[in-house]
């Protein structure tokens, strides 16, 4: 199973974004969701995540206030609305599906996510 990203894209500093990741053929009921980035030489780092049953939400420190996510389950859609974008912000943004929870944990750590999309990219630069 890949979920697939999608809205990526170059944005000027200040500008706002909204990644979507689907999921083919796999429905995202019960299963808590979450995003992360990769950015060039650096590690992949949990930047926020959504839980299935009442959508609670948690973010990184550095994207609290600015990124926001949501998820459409009659659309089997999740979001991830980027707002007020800084150059630190430029990677390959990875959306996530965590089949041992429908609840989101504080602490987003990759290795309890299963299945992965290919990501996409999202480049802050003037």
């Amino acid at each position: 199973v890949q979920l697939v990203e999608s809205g990526g894209g170059l944005v000027q500093p200040g500008g706002s974004l909204r990644p979507s990741c689907a999921a083919p053929g796999f429905t995202l009921d019960y299963y808590a969701v979450a995003w992360f980035r990769q950015a060039p030489g650096k590690e992949r780092e949990g930047v926020s995540c959504i839980s299935y049953s009442d959508s609670t939400a948690y973010y990184a420190d550095s994207v609290k206030g600015r990124f926001t996510i949501s998820r459409d389950n009659a659309q089997n859609t999740v979001y991830l609305q980027l707002n007020s974008l800084k150059p630190e912000d430029t990677a390959i943004y990875y959306c996530a599906a965590n089949l041992l929870r429908s609840r989101c944990q504080s602490h987003i750590t990759p290795h309890e996510y299963s299945y992965w999309g290919q990501g996409t990219r999202v480049t802050v630069s003037s």
